[in-house]
């Protein structure tokens, strides 16, 4: 048997001659109590207590019982009981202490053993009646905690009242205003009354709960380690709902700064939204005029004006029907600035400048159509009522203001239908070169029934590759212009033998140019072998001139680099082994291979 199995057996074997023997005998108690099986000793053990009042071994113990039940106990929702059970550890731990005797604990130092340590001066083992009377003053000090855990309540059931206090005030001011705006619209002395009185409310929350943490801190370990969050009121008709403050994260509504930021809005930034209001209006009116009469973008004067915001009224109104009337009409006047800023585009050859233009318009299209869905989808009746003086001043009613957000929205609309069809075009564009009747792809993963078989495709540069009439390749090389018209273009043979159709799978490309791009470089190559060589086809090609020759050629090893010096105008082909040996080959200015 292993050594749990027997221990368990003992255990058993004990605790049924605790049971069923006519009298307790310590020494068979203490198995149990040394392997800390508490629940089971406790009754025992206090049997025994009442038969034995002399044993401080028994004391001792009881008093560890008692303590290792308070380590289980919730201080703060059973704080009674955790002072009860400290009051009797330590009255047994006292106990144990009246009792203890250098003769108790050297005759009976097994059970002692867990204050065996090595003396420091003589270097051997043992029990000593100093170490046992030591750790018992030790333990019996968790009075003062007893003391210290009524008082850690105390606080914590001031800071959770207090809350809760707070909590119902707030609740009253909710049920006499529907929301915000009407709580500032209908303002007045009794309402400044209540926010001051639910800001000192709320203000004593946090001094309970921070004596409570400094409390919780001088005992240390209490089984909590909660700390207040408090939450910014955006919704003042948020339901109220209970707070467990058993947390970690309590997260508390913030009673006190909803309180004094409400009072100061109040009292500093009612009376001049109004007016700030209509002049906002009447500024960005200006602008559009100014757009349409000049020509000339005014998206500078746009984000001035939107740098300038209003959030005195954000916080009163979070999703106001101003402001985002505002932002409405300044995305038609950077929609209508992007217009003006890409008219030079538009005579442009650059066919990714003016897909680039495109996208620029269209995304203030989608904003604009964005912005004014929304407000169309408002319940502007409604809100015209809490913004009764801008609307009358700046649109005279409130079905003219609706008639202007949804004319908004179809011009919106009609913009972006038109650049998504001019942005399809274009981004079709991109992806060829127009060669007279032919269209050179500028992708790789071309149909099967393509001509033309990229092998090659270096972005903004150039892109070679074999174009398949019949079963025989021909090479071809194109530059890639931003107008996707050839700059430079060439065809020419290949190696009829190497570059057959059926052969495509093994047919890999490679090529480069100089700096300036005057002169470029295309290799064709196989990956099988063919004599226990590998074919290929070395091309170069001219800017200006043209195709300047194109020669069959064989390789010992696979071509993996090709790297042109302009100095020499010698080409060096750099080819690998199938162990990774690297070797070179280099060909003259006219092709022919350099031994």
């Amino acid at each position: 048997m292993n050594k749990r199995t027997i221990l368990t057996f003992i255990l058993f074997t004990t605790v049924g001659s605790l049971v069923f023997g006519q009298r307790i005998k310590y020494k068979d108690l203490f198995v149990l109590l040394s392997a800390k099986q508490y629940a089971e000793a406790e009754p025992f053990l206090k049997k025994y207590l009442r038969d034995n009042k002399d044993n401080p071994n028994a004391h001792l113990y009881m008093g560890l019982i008692y303590e290792d039940k308070v380590s289980k106990i919730d201080i703060l929702k059973e704080t009674e009981r955790y002072v009860s059970q400290i009051d009797s550890a330590v009255y047994f731990f006292g106990l144990a202490s009246k009792g203890m005797t250098e003769k108790e604990v050297s005759k009976n130092e097994e059970w002692y053993q867990m204050y065996n340590r090595r003396d420091v001066r003589t270097g051997k083992f043992g029990v000593k009646h100093s170490d046992v009377i030591l750790d018992l003053e030790l333990r019996m000090k968790m009075k003062e905690r007893s003391k210290q855990a009524v008082i850690l309540k105390a606080h914590f059931v001031a800071a959770e009242k207090a809350y809760q206090r707070a909590a119902v005030v707030f609740g009253d001011i909710q049920k006499h205003y529907p929301d915000m705006k009407h709580l500032y619209l209908q303002a007045d002395d009794s309402l400044g009354i209540r926010l001051r009185q639910l800001a000192s409310i709320a203000d004593s929350c946090h001094i309970h709960f921070n004596d409570y943490k400094a409390t919780a801190k001088t005992m240390g370990k209490t089984g909590y380690n909660q700390d207040l969050n408090p939450q910014d009121i955006t919704d003042f008709k948020r339901e109220l709902t209970p707070v467990d403050f058993y947390t970690d994260d309590i997260k508390i509504l913030d009673f006190k700064r909803w309180a004094l930021s409400t009072l100061e809005v109040i009292e500093k930034e009612i009376t001049p939204l109004r007016d700030k209001l209509v002049a906002r209006d009447s500024e960005l009116n200006k602008l559009q005029q100014q757009l349409k009469k000049d020509s000339v973008s005014v998206r500078t004067e746009v984000q001035t004006l939107r740098a300038n915001g209003f959030p005195e009224l954000v916080r009163i109104d979070p999703n106001p029907m101003p402001l985002q009337l505002f932002r409405m009409k300044e995305a038609e006047l950077e929609f209508g600035s992007q217009v003006v800023e890409n008219r030079p585009l538009r005579d442009s050859s650059n066919i990714a400048m003016q897909l680039e233009g495109l996208k620029k318009e269209i995304h203030f299209a989608r904003k604009l159509d964005s912005l004014a869905g929304n407000l169309v989808e408002r319940n502007l009746e409604g809100e015209s009522a809490n913004y009764q003086h801008f609307v009358k001043t700046a649109y005279g009613t409130s079905s003219l203001l609706k008639t202007f957000i949804r004319s908004t929205k179809e011009l919106a609309l009609r913009e972006i239908i038109q650049r998504e069809a001019s942005i399809t075009r274009k981004e079709a564009a991109l992806r060829w070169i127009v060669d007279g009747t032919d269209s050179i792809p500028l992708f790789l993963d071309v149909a099967v029934n393509s001509r033309f078989k990229p092998l090659v495709l270096q972005k903004d540069t150039l892109t070679a590759g074999l174009n398949f009439t019949d079963s025989v390749g021909t090479g071809y090389l194109y530059t890639i212009a931003p107008s996707r018209k050839p700059a430079v273009k060439a065809v020419y043979p290949v190696s009829k033998d190497a570059f057959k159709k059926r052969y495509l799978p093994v047919t890999k490309a490679i090529a480069t140019q100089d700096a300036q791009g005057l002169v470029y470089f295309v290799l064709f190559y196989q990956e099988a072998k063919v004599n226990d060589k590998y074919q290929a086809t070395l091309a170069k090609i001219y800017k200006v001139e043209g195709l300047a020759w194109a020669v069959d050629v064989t390789f010992d090893q696979i071509p993996v680099e090709m790297v042109f010096a302009m100095e020499s105008s010698e080409l060096t082909v750099k080819t690998k082994s199938s162990i990774g040996e690297m070797f070179i080959v280099n060909f003259d200015r006219d092709g022919k291979l350099l031994k």
